[in-house]
């Protein structure tokens, strides 16, 4: 799984990120993007129901989200999973 840290990073900056590192990886490979603003979240969920792709977004810590985005199976329905767990 490739990891990007965009802490600290604002919109559309993730979302960039992301876009070019999607260009790289293969079918069923993850990215987990790593965020410490919640708007990322949204944005990288629309992001994820435009492209067909699967995305869950879980806030690891106060004020830090993981975010982890796969393609979906090629026989797979489109779906976009979005759920926030504060702390561990």
């Amino acid at each position: 799984m490739k990891k990007l840290d965009c802490l600290g990073q604002i919109c559309p900056i993730p979302v960039m990120r992301l876009q070019n590192e999607l260009s790289v990886i293969g079918q069923g490979e993850e990215v987990m993007l790593v965020t410490d603003h919640s708007c990322t979240c949204k944005s990288v969920q629309e992001f994820c129901r435009a492209k067909e792709l699967v995305c869950s977004c879980e806030e690891v810590m106060n004020g830090i989200w993981e975010i982890t985005i796969r393609s979906a199976p090629e026989s797979a329905n489109h779906r976009v999973k979005h759920s926030f767990q504060i702390g561990k």
